[in-house]
Parts: structure tokens; sequence; C-alpha cells
């Protein structure tokens, strides 16, 4: 019986197929039927779903196929494993049992179920020390007796247990018999209660053995009348019903229509507000009148019941029955209907009907777009293209000069987190989104860019082995075709066609002339489209004159590189790739951009001059097309292999950690009891209470009164006398001559003062230290546990450490894909790029580090086009559904709540790149959503982080400069003013680098172990020059190549030195690398691990 939120799944029923030929879907676990599709299709879906649970194992966040089969497996399992002769007395205790919670049930049966023993059960006895074992073949149970003393001896029960052994029955007692602990426990009578017994979701209802199982062991399923539902529910309002009679001013008095005072309510009626008391059930007194006269008696009381009015008989010619009575009216009555309306009957009254329940409240969270809306609008987006997608202020100012179009945002963001995520087998510093992009823009002829030259040498180097590793390619290309075949067709084609035999000539007429005619627009017609055909064959760049005798692969091995050798080989490249179908298109596009046929005879310096001045779109395409092509490689996927094992045994040691944590929690839980227990004799006592201030040397008290000096009281010098007391001696005038010449009184009194404040001094320590001896000292027990709890504190602080740094090692090893933080409600996806794959600020001892950032931003993508016609662009009669429910399309609500700044394909892209729109995002995000709840949660988890690589990205491309020059110019723009900051700041660069930081992780990861190197931090200093360079991306240079391969990709390699070193040498070199090894084991990346 699998559970649903705690519930027995009901399954459907069958429905009435008239039809036998008529198609329909079954589902065999659960025998039910559908008879279309799409109600099959949702049933499995509701089955799919991660939320049933295991009765018998208690498992949940099981589809519910998972948690049948283990169901059926656990149920097999405790069929067999529980004992078959305790099942029926267990099943007759637990039926009609009332207890709720199932643990309580389980612990009342174990206690009682534990001592006693049933026929047919296998157990184990103890005869003169020696047990041995047998079966249970009969029992006898006797009763408590009251003994003479009064007392009372406890029940007790004989069993005969047929031993194994010995082949024969014995006599033994309750001290004397015992079954195997593992056969009856607590978990194994759970299972089986589990598996036997259910039970109706309300209060107070019974446990009831399931039917088969009931009728297998003959246990009685007739449910008590005072168990049942209603019956229950019936006390339920009985006793409510007292509880309002028994409230003050309730319903002791029912409120007459008929009358203007107040009467009591008779038992057997209800009061307006609700039922008051059943009436009591007496048997009715002996009557002495006829069965006609209380018939009679009986009609009447009827009538009076139902308003008074008797329903009279009447005749043919509407008069009064003759022997009927008649009722005459009351005098003075003034509720009473006149003589000629009492014969007519009341018209019905209509009580106009119930309003329908409102429907439940949702249960949040809910599918977003059915959340109503709040009213609130989503921050602005900025654009990074000059062709946004929607239309802006007209003050907008396209960044980079408007030369990046929408179509390259998304390549030069997959390119630039490839090109970070695995710089280590790239050999390339990691470097920042707004550096690659002004390098990508910048570079030149006239302004070569490291960083640019960098990238393409690196990532070509990846594809194809050098000579000393083989040289072999590492890519699957497509074939070229052979020159063989080409040239056979080129003969074939030159053959020239026969000519045909002239005919003699005959007499012309208007039929032959039409027909010459006819054939001769024929003939023009086919030149033409041949030469069309011809024209679209022809090649539309020049790839082929120019690589005719350069084997790009060769010089790719050879790391032919420096004067425009890398832009040629991309040229082979493309060239090659361009036989295949689906990057015909992109490649051909590029080769007419990099070799055009216009251009005169190409050369290694034409395309070296074309490929300075390519436009950036094309830039990033050629550059986008060889990135994923690295993902074929052996050194990218054995980085993926690496780091997945490397993962595993983060994950183990986190366990380790955790389990440390979870084990020094509970000592401390321990210990702080201890605490507890010990801290009432190791307080010290309270403080006593401070004596009254004495004022002056008479000991009187101030009790507060502060007596103020008299104007006559103060002399010329500012002093306050007592009228009582001498004047001082040592007061002098403005000359210095003392007053009244009474020096030296003024000294005596000074020593006498002196005198008793050390007395003073001297009596307030005497005491301090009295009362220290008074206080108890705090035993060694106790100083011992707060020292513990101080320890196992310190031990949970570094455990929690650990775990964050395993976590964040986790984070960073995770690079196969990146992790998109979530969808809002139009499904836009939302990404932050430092959330997986990279440190958070790029490598420690990357050249730019100071930067303190990667990409800073967040970035928002449409969505694809499954979601958007499915979501947005729905269907009319879906798109009237919505309305009828919100008044209003959802286009009309992304265009209302998304604030004018939208994008609706996945291949367009927004950003954020100030810490308060991530504020105002997290405000705009709905919880009740089930898209946005996941996506704010994620939001939440790496809000400081996002918000600190904004504010460092802030500063290093100066945005608050750019936004205080456009203050003053006074020309402000909605989206363009993300990148114009850039551009406003790239006169700003780096005179000195700050020293590298060292690794944050202690050693652990595959980057956090980079910054330790001593060597490499001297490698990357660099002196300060004069003149700055005019660009950021200008100061970025390529240390972790120089460190590893001794130069920049780009160059050539230094020439290997000819002679060989001497053997001893080389012994010596060996054992240094042995050492080093030994001493720092290294990691995946070939980077030296440090000892944690």
């Amino acid at each position: 019986m699998v559970l649903f939120k705690r519930k027995p799944v009901q399954f459907l029923t069958v429905p009435n197929i008239e039809d036998e030929n008529q198609e329909v879907w079954h589902i065999p676990q659960t025998g039910e039927i559908f008879v279309t599709y799409e109600e099959y299709l949702n049933r499995m879906d509701f089955y799919n779903q991660k939320r049933f649970i295991c009765t018998i194992t208690g498992h949940s966040g099981l589809t519910f196929f998972e948690a049948l089969s283990s169901e059926t497996a656990g149920a097999a399992e405790v069929e067999q494993a529980f004992p078959e002769a305790l099942k029926g007395p267990v099943l007759r205790r637990v039926q009609f049992q009332t207890v709720s919670r199932i643990d309580t049930l389980v612990d009342q049966i174990y206690d009682e179920f534990k001592n006693d023993y049933y026929p047919g059960e296998t157990v184990t006895v103890s005869i003169d020390g020696e047990k041995l074992h047998g079966v249970v073949r009969d029992k006898t149970r006797f009763g408590g007796t009251v003994l003479p003393d009064g007392s009372t001896a406890p029940p007790y029960s004989r069993y005969f247990v047929s031993l194994k052994e010995r082949q024969e029955e014995v006599p033994v007692n309750d001290s004397q018999i015992f079954r195997d602990r593992k056969v009856f426990t607590k978990s194994v009578l759970r299972s089986f209660i589990k598996k036997t017994v259910t039970r109706e979701a309300w209060n107070g209802a019974p446990w009831l053995v399931k039917t088969d199982i009931a009728e297998r062991y003959h246990i009685d399923t007739r449910i008590p009348p005072h168990l049942r539902y209603d019956n229950k529910l019936l006390e339920r309002k009985q006793i409510q019903a007292q509880k309002r009679m028994s409230q003050p001013g309730g319903m002791g008095m029912e409120f007459n229509s008929h009358t203007s005072h107040n009467t009591p309510a008779s038992p057997g009626q209800f009061s307006p507000t609700g039922p008051v008391r059943l009436p009591e059930l007496k048997p009715a007194p002996k009557s002495h009148k006829s069965k006609a006269q209380q018939a009679a008696q009986a009609a009447a009381q009827e009538a009076r019941q139902n308003g008074g009015v008797i329903a009279r008989k009447h005749n043919l010619f509407n008069g009064p029955e003759p022997g009927g009575f008649m009722h005459l009216p009351l005098p003075g009555n003034p509720f009473q209907f006149p003589l000629s309306y009492r014969s007519h009957t009341l018209p019905p009254i209509y009580s106009a009907p119930e309003p329908p329940p409102p429907p439940p409240p949702p249960k949040y969270p809910i599918e977003d777009l059915q959340v109503e809306s709040r009213g609130l609008v989503r921050p602005q987006l900025k654009y990074l293209c000059a062709d946004p997608p929607v239309d802006l202020e007209p003050t907008f100012k396209a960044p980079f000069d408007g030369k990046i179009l929408m179509k390259s945002v998304g390549p030069l963001l997959e390119t630039w987190d490839t090109l970070n995520v695995y710089c280590e087998i790239f050999k390339l510093d990691s470097f920042t989104f707004d550096d690659f992009v002004e390098a990508m823009q910048l570079a030149s002829e006239e302004m070569p860019v490291q960083l640019f030259n960098e990238i393409h040498c690196a990532v070509l180097k990846i594809l194809v082995s050098s000579e000393a590793d083989g040289g072999k390619v590492q890519i699957q290309l497509p074939e070229l075709e052979e020159e063989d075949e080409e040239e056979e067709d080129e003969e074939d084609s030159a053959t020239a066609t026969p000519e045909p035999e002239s005919l003699p000539t005959a007499r012309a007429t208007r039929s032959s002339l039409a027909k010459l005619e006819a054939e001769r627009l024929a003939a023009e017609a086919a030149a033409a489209e041949r030469e069309m055909q011809e024209a679209e064959d022809a090649p539309k760049h020049r790839a082929e004159e120019v690589l005719k005798d350069y084997d790009w692969v060769e010089h790719l091995r050879k790391r032919d590189f420096k004067d425009g050798g890398w832009e040629l080989i991309m040229v082979g490249l493309l060239h090659q790739l361009s036989k295949n179908e689906r990057l015909n298109a992109s490649c051909e596009e590029l080769l007419e951009q990099l070799v055009p046929v216009e251009d005169g005879e190409p050369s290694r310096e034409t395309v070296r001059a074309r490929y300075a001045n390519l436009d950036v779109n094309y830039r990033v395409q050629a550059l986008q097309i060889i990135c994923m092509l690295t993902a074929e490689t052996k050194a990218i996927r054995g980085y993926m292999e690496d780091c997945s094992e490397q993962m595993t045994a983060y994950r183990k040691e986190k366990i380790e950690w955790q389990r440390k944590r979870k084990q020094a929690l509970e000592d401390l839980k321990n210990l702080n009891d201890q605490r507890k227990i010990l801290l009432p004799d190791n307080l010290p006592p309270s403080p006593p209470l401070e004596p009254a201030k004495v004022n002056g040397v008479n000991g009187a008290h101030t009790n507060g009164d502060v007596k103020m000096a008299d104007i006559d009281e103060i002399s010329l010098t500012g002093g306050v006398h007592n009228s009582d007391e001498i004047p001082d001696s040592d007061a002098e005038d403005a000359d210095g001559t003392p007053i009244n010449g009474l020096r030296n009184l003024r000294r005596g009194n000074d020593r006498a003062a002196e005198r008793k404040r050390k007395e003073e001094e001297k009596k307030q320590r005497a005491e301090a230290a009295a009362a220290a001896a008074k206080v108890p000292k705090q035993s060694k027990q106790f100083l011992k546990v707060l020292k513990d709890i101080q320890k196992k504190e310190d031990e949970i602080a570094e455990c929690e450490k650990e775990i964050a740094i395993i976590d964040n090692d986790l984070r960073e090893a995770d690079c196969p894909r990146t992790r998109v933080l979530g969808k809002d409600r139009f499904w836009n996806r939302y990404y932050w790029f430092e959330r997986n794959g990279m440190p958070y600020g790029g490598l420690p001892d990357s050249s730019t580090a100071h930067a303190g950032y990667a990409n800073g931003c967040i970035w928002v993508q449409g969505p694809d086009e499954l979601e958007r016609e499915g979501y947005i662009d729905m269907k009319e009669e879906w798109q009237n559904e919505y309305v009828a429910k919100f008044g209003i399309t959802v286009p009309e609500r992304k265009k209302r709540e998304e604030g004018g700044t939208s994008v609706f394909k996945a291949t367009q892209w927004g950003f954020y790149e100030r810490a308060e729109d991530v504020d105002k995002l997290l405000e705009w995000l709905d919880p009740r959503g089930v898209n946005e709840t996941k996506l704010r949660k994620e939001l939440v988890n790496y809000r400081d982080r996002i918000q600190k690589g904004m504010e460092n990205r802030k500063t290093y491309v100066g945005l608050d400069n750019a936004a205080e020059e456009e203050k003053k110019e006074e020309n402000g723009a909605t989206g363009g003013d993300a990148m114009e900051g850039v551009e406003a700041t790239t006169t700003a660069a780096v005179v000195e680098e700050p020293p590298v930081q060292p690794a944050t992780k202690g050693g652990r990861g595959k980057r956090s172990t980079r910054g330790n190197n001593n060597s490499r931090a001297a490698t990357t200093t660099r002196q300060v020059t004069p003149e700055p360079p005019a660009y950021r991306c200008l100061a970025w240079v390529n240390t972790t190549a120089i460190e590893e391969i001794g130069h920049l990709h780009g160059e050539e390699p230094p020439p290997a030195r000819n002679r060989k070193q001497s053997k001893k040498k080389q012994e010596a070199a060996a054992a240094k690398e042995e050492v080093e090894v030994q001493i720092a084991p290294t990691t995946r990346s070939g980077k030296k691990k440090s000892a944690r």
C-alpha cells in the first residue's frame, strides 16, 4: 500500500468500454485502463513523481513504481521473518485499537508480547543450566491470586515444550523460556503491522486488519458502533452543543417571532444558531383513548407545529365538509388571518440556493504564471550588443562603438567560460570577461594583443599534439576530396562534344522558322542556366589556392605560429571543416572574409592582414568553432574524468568531516547537560549592597543631595570654600602672594587628606580580599567540563571550516557543464558563470588576479523555442482561458512586469552589473512559484559573492567614474551604460601588480596551490613602466605558459641543449624530484599540493 502525502494511493476505476476493438492504455502495476493517451500520460507523470513513500521501510522520495517494488520486497522479508505463531494473536490485539501513533502502538504490543509465548513458536528453554531448543506445544494461563496477607500474586503461565534434542516434552514456567532476540524485535513488529493493518485518515480512527488477512486468521472485522465515523461525528456535535449551552448568553433562550418576550427553548427545538440538545427518548405513556381519537389528536398536534393552521377538507362547492370542525377567530388577535383568507393555502416559500463553497486556497509553490501578479517590475536589463531586442531610449549608446551584435553575445560567453574553466589544460592565465571582449575587438596590426594571440595558439595546440609528443591529430576531421578525381572530372568536362553534321539546305517554311527560333531560345536559356550554375559552383574564396602547397597540420605540429602562422593554420582548419555539412555555412562565411576572391594573390601576409582587420563578430565565430572542437580531445575528456574522480574523493572526505561534526555535537550536548547540572553549585554569591556614600569628614550621608556653593563663598581664584573652614593657606593672588598668609595650614590639611585617602584605599582592598575569600571556588570537575566544552566548540568550528573548503573544492571541480541559477516565471534563464568550474575571482596567481572577479555579472538568457510556444505565445484558446482568469494575456504580462527590457529567444542575452539590481531582482521574484522559488534560493545563497564581484568589477572597469562623467554631461542612458564605463576607463592601466595572494583553499583543489609557488610569483612580477599601457587587456601576461613551458604559446620554443648532463647531475636531479614528490603530492592538474 504505497502512500502519497501519508495517504494510500487510490487507484482509478476501470471505465466501461463497449467497443472491444477500441484502443486502450494499460498500467500493469496498478491494473488501471485509460481510453485516451493524454489521461495515460498524466497518470504516468503522477506515478513518476518522487513523492511516494514505502509503507514497509518508510523510505520517502520514491516514484510509485520504486515504492511498490520496495514494498513488495519488504513485505516478503517481513512475511518470512515474523514468527507465524505470533501473527494471529498480534493481529487480534491490534484490531480496533485507537492509538494514533504507530510508534506508541508498537511499544504497547511489544511490551505485552515480549514475555508471552504461543503454541507452535520456536523457543529456547533452560533446564538445569542447559539451554535446549524446542517448540511450544501447549500453554496454560493462570490469573493472579489474593494471598492471605492481602497482597496479590501476579498472573503467570505454564508451557509444555517439545524438545528437539531429547524428543520429549517438559513443562516450564515463565522464567525458563525465552526466544531468540532477533526474531521478535520492534522493527520487525513495526514492519509487520504496517504490512497487515490499515487506518482511515480521521482523528480517532481505529486500526483495522486487512480483509484478506483477517479471513486467513479468523479475525472479526465488524467495527463496533462506538468506533464508526458517523457515531464519532454525532458525538462530537453533541459535545460542541453542550459547550455552547454552557456559555453565558448562549442558547438558553430562544427568540419567538410571534411574541415580544423571550421564552425558554424546548429540548426538541433548535435555536437560530444551531442545535441545542437532542431530545431524550422516553416510552410513550399508555392512553385510554380510542385509535381514532389518538389519530385526530396527532393530526392536530402536527398542524399546530406546521404553523397553527389546519388544512380543512372542502366539498365541491368550496364549503366546509358537513360535520367538520370550524375554528373561529379570537377577538383582538392582530396576527390572525381574516375568515375569507383562512381557507386558502399559503404560497410555498422558496429559499435561495446556498452558494457553492469557495475553492480551497492553493498550496504553494505552484506554476509561476498561475500566481497572481503583485504589480512589481523587474529591474532594467543592460545589453552588450548594438541591436537590442527592444526599443530603448534615444540616448542609448551601444557599447564598443556598436560593433558587437546580439548573435555574438552567446558565443562570447560560451568561449570565455570554456577558456577559463579549462585554463590549466590550455596553459592560460585566467582573464576577466571585460578584458576578453576588449582584446577580441582591439587586436590589430598596429596594436597586437598578447591575450588574443595566446588564446588562439593555445586552443590550436590542443587539437594537434607536437612533434615531440607524436604529432597526432586529436579530433576527427572530414576527408578532403582527392585531387585525381577532380582532375578526371575536369578532363571529362573539357572533352568537346562532336558537332552535328550539316544537313543540306532546304526550302524555308514558316513552321521550320518557328522551330529554329524555339531551338535558339532553348539554347540561350540553357546557356544562361549553365552560367548561373557555374557562378554558384565557382569558389567564393581562394582557400584552396593559399593551401595548395601548405599542410596546416604539419605546421601546427611544428608550432609555426609567428608572422601569420596561426592565422594561416586557422584558414586550413576552417577549409577542411567546411566539408562538414553542419559547419559548412559558418566556415564558408569566414573563409570569404579571410581569403576573398577579389583580393590579389593570397599569401601568409595577406591572411594575417585580413585576420587583423576582421570584424569582431567573425572573430568570435571562428574562436567558438575551434573551442567546440576541443571537447573531443583526450586532454579535455581526461580532465573531466579526473575532476569526477576528485569530486568522489571530496565527497567521501566531506562525509567523514560531517560524521566528526555530528559526533562532536552530540558530545557537546552531553557536556552542556553536565554543565547545567554542576552550575548551581558553582555560581558566585549575590553581590552585597553598596553602603551609602559619606560626605566629608564628619560622616554625614548625602542621600543624593549636593550642597551648592553660594556666590559669596566663591573666592577670587574661582575656588569654593566652606564658611565653617579656615581659608586655605596656599591660595595665592594673581601676583603669586599667599592669601591671608596661611600657607603652612594648607600643607597640613593636604597631608591629612592624603593619609585619609590611603587609609580608605587600604580598607577597600581588605574588604575586596575578604569578599573574594568568601566566594566558593569552582570545582575541578566544573572547570574540566568548561575546558571540554571549549575544545568541542573548537573542534566543531574546525569541522565546519573543512566542510566549507570541501564544498568550494566540489564547486570548482564541477566542470563538465555550466550550472544555471534558475528560471523565472517567463522561463528566462539566469547564469552566474562563477557558479561552478572556476574560482570566484579567477586563478589566485593570474596576472590580473588583483581585479577580484571573473565575470562579475548576472546574465539573463531568453526562453527556448519550445518554452516560448508552450508557456508564453500559447494557442488562442489557452490565451483566452488565461485572460478569463487573470484579465491579461501572458505576453502583455511579460511586457508589463519586465519593464520594457526583455529577451524573447535563447539567442538573446541581457545582464545585471550593479549590486543593487540583485536586491531588486530578489524582491521581484515570487517565492510562491515553482521556478522562482528555486532561483531565489540560489541567488540568496550566492548573493554576497555576486555583489562582491560586482563591486570589484565596478572598481576595476571604473563604472563609478563613468557614471559621474555621465551625470556631468546630463546624458543618462537606460541600457547602454553597461560597457560605456569599460571604454571610458581603458586608459587606466595597472602600473604595478600587487603581490600574488596565497591560495585560500589550503592546497586542496586543482587551483588553490598555484599561489603558493614562490618562483611563479617572481615570474609574474613586472617592472614599473613610466608609461602605462592604453588598455587594460594589454596588462595581461600568460605567466602560466612561461612557467610550465618556458615561453609563450605564440613564440618558438628555445633551442634544446646538445650536451648531455653528467651521470652525477642526473642522479642528483632525479633524487631531488623524488624528494619533492614525497613532500608535496601532485593533484590532477600537475600542481604540487601542500599539506593541510
